[in-house]
């Protein structure tokens, strides 16, 4: 063979794009879809920044900004990474149901191709399909978050995104094994939700927890902007999974009903049994709630009723609360935002209620699952749950030990207690605490004020 021609080649798909025909040469763009598809990109992108002030807010003062920045970096590393290489590892062909070729490479014949059925053109799909590859890696942060060096962060998701989020992407959205196994994943349980949820919880244990977890408080330090990162999350979320639909319909509008369903449930189940179990109903386990029935909704969203939806936003927000207030603290493990218990264990609850309550009768491309008398469904998406948690837990532990290998992902002691905006990134987000007098030694009402408040949180969320 000759290395020197292949590799000519390769160069040459890659930089030229050569026109791609639809499946019907004649068809022409339907301008609708294709608007409803770009506005759904701009809605779901709007997610990541959502995201970082959710999990901005959660974390201590001293590392806002670098919480913050580990989910805004994201949109611009992994849509390179997306743009160049990720979205032909997923939807470009299949090798034996396990990856993409790379035919698409460098978006290599993309440009004046129509989607078959929808008419977008293809430009449409991969933006919107950008977007979910930005926001699952940045979800793993808030497993880890307050301890992991910014260096070895981008370095290991990065590789994470290439060797892990791809190949699923691909098994369940490209046609790969799990697709041909028949499993349902409207807009990513399974994907983005259990992967994310699972590779951030093996990477928090990995890791160890932060220093004086357990011992010390860590309340949120600004309630408002997580409350502001979880509306923005909301809003984003009708993008997310009606925007799967890839076209402005019946199903678009049905993923959209269910979504908010699902939301408004969960907030409703999670508050009340913190409010009967807990004392007192709080803003942050409203913001939890929500965010968890958005999770468990999204991989059956396209294919169950509004019945079931109120069921899975039920199951979603109790269960969730349970792995939250119960779960972390049985096993001791610090998932400093708790990526684990809500998207890891929703995103496993939502996955396996599509294979209970999907039907037909909403989408005709999907499978009716055991409540209509189809136990197959069930199976495959119980094997897709299996398979997504195998390839989190190993794909994350080798990831982890080739990126030690050769630089630390660990903040050192002395790092942490100073906090990772200054020494990562030379910032401070509140820089008039510099010039007050009480920033190192708080008077004797601000201490009985933080007592105070202390008291309230862990009443209100134990593992706080």
């Amino acid at each position: 063979m000759n290395y020197t021609k292949l590799l000519w080649a390769l160069l040459v798909s890659a930089c030229i794009t050569s026109p791609a025909l639809a499946a019907d040469p004649s068809a022409t763009i339907d301008t609708g879809n294709t608007t409803w598809v770009l506005v759904s990109a701009a809605l779901v992108f709007f997610m990541t920044p959502g995201l970082a002030f959710f999990y901005g807010g959660m974390v201590r003062s001293k590392n806002v900004l670098s919480t913050i920045m580990q989910s805004f970096f994201m949109i611009a590393l992994i849509s390179v990474e997306w743009l160049l290489i990720g979205y032909s590892l997923v939807f470009s062909g299949d090798v034996n149901g396990l990856i993409g070729n790379l035919d698409k490479l460098g978006l290599a014949q993309v440009a004046n191709s129509l989607m078959a059925d929808v008419n977008i053109p293809e430009f449409a799909f991969v933006a919107f399909q950008c977007m979910f590859a930005v926001i699952t890696p940045a979800l793993i942060s808030g497993a880890f978050a307050e301890r992991i060096k910014f260096g070895g962060f981008v370095i290991f998701i990065l590789l994470w995104s290439l060797c892990v989020y791809n190949p699923m992407a691909h098994w369940v959205w490209g046609g790969g094994f799990l697709a041909q196994l028949g499993a349902l994943d409207f807009a990513g349980g399974l994907v983005i939700h259990i992967l994310s949820g699972v590779s951030g919880l093996t990477l928090c244990l990995l890791m160890g927890p932060r220093k004086g977890y357990g011992k010390s408080p860590m309340l949120p330090h600004h309630l408002p902007m997580t409350v502001l990162g979880a509306s923005l999350l909301w809003f984003g979320w009708f993008g997310f999974n009606a925007g799967s639909a890839l076209g402005a319909g019946e199903l678009a509008a049905n993923a959209f009903i269910v979504t908010q369903m699902a939301a408004a449930t969960a907030t409703v189940a999670w508050v009340v049994c913190e409010w009967i179990l807990q004392g007192k109903p709080t803003i942050l386990g409203a913001a939890s709630g929500c965010i968890a029935g958005l999770v468990a909704i999204t991989p059956a969203a396209g294919f169950v009723n509004v019945l079931a939806s109120f069921l899975i936003g039920l199951g979603g927000g109790v269960i969730c609360y349970f792995a939250v207030a119960f779960l972390k603290n049985k096993l001791g493990y610090d998932d400093s935002l708790d990526a684990f218990g809500i998207h890891g264990i929703g995103g496993t609850w939502g996955a396996i209620a599509t294979g209970i309550w999907a039907t037909t009768e909403v989408n005709v491309a999907g499978a009716n699952g055991l409540y209509y008398g189809n136990a197959d469904l069930l199976l495959a998406q119980i094997v897709s749950v299996l398979v997504a948690f195998s390839l989190a837990i190993v794909g994350t532990l080798i990831l982890y030990k080739i990126v030690t290998a050769f630089t630390p992902l660990r903040a050192t002691v002395a790092e942490e207690t100073t906090g990772l905006d200054i020494t990562e990134h030379g910032e401070s987000a509140y820089n008039v605490s510099i010039f007050s007098s009480n920033a190192l030694s708080p008077s004797l009402n601000e201490a009985t004020l933080l007592d105070a408040e202390t008291t309230t949180m862990k009443t209100a969320h134990p593992s706080a």
